[in-house]
């Protein structure tokens, strides 16, 4: 059965991290796994035998708010995960993007280098006197014009 536990939003990879190294120092062979899902903000899923296995695990654990003792079912978890969005347009490298957070928000910058592994993109602000490069995260930029 499929469990939802609900968690400190930012927290779920280091939650998931948590529960997976404790499940196996206490060697249980109620729970199953342990799924983050990035997209899905402030819950974590966990595969175990019965309800009962999930209080053990997440006592006085840190950011674990609690769970829902109903379990999730395939098709709530379907309906979750097709509902996350994917991005519409895929920056490239050369796009000129706008900076929609942080505190160059509003600025105008091109695309001169990505890296997907960390999720980061490196840009450099087009409207000041001396060309600035600045790496932020791709989710902070919306593309405003293609190469």
């Amino acid at each position: 059965m499929m469990f939802a536990l609900r968690v400190t939003t930012g927290q779920e990879r280091i939650i998931a991290n948590m529960l997976d190294k404790k499940v196996k120092d206490i060697e249980t062979n109620d729970i199953y796994s342990v799924i983050y899902v990035d997209g899905i903000k402030g819950y974590l899923f966990v595969e175990a035998e019965s309800e009962n296995a999930i209080p053990e695990i997440t006592y006085n654990m840190r950011y674990v708010k609690g769970y829902i003792k109903k379990p999730v079912s395939e098709d709530e978890i379907k309906k979750l995960l097709s509902s996350i969005e994917e991005p519409t347009a895929k920056i490239k490298m050369g796009d000129i993007v706008e900076l929609v957070s942080g505190p160059f928000k509003g600025e105008k910058a091109k695309v001169i280098k990505i890296d997907e592994d960390k999720d980061e993109s490196t840009v450099e602000l087009i409207e000041v006197a001396v060309p600035i490069p600045v790496t932020v995260k791709l989710k902070i930029l919306k593309k405003v014009q293609t190469e």
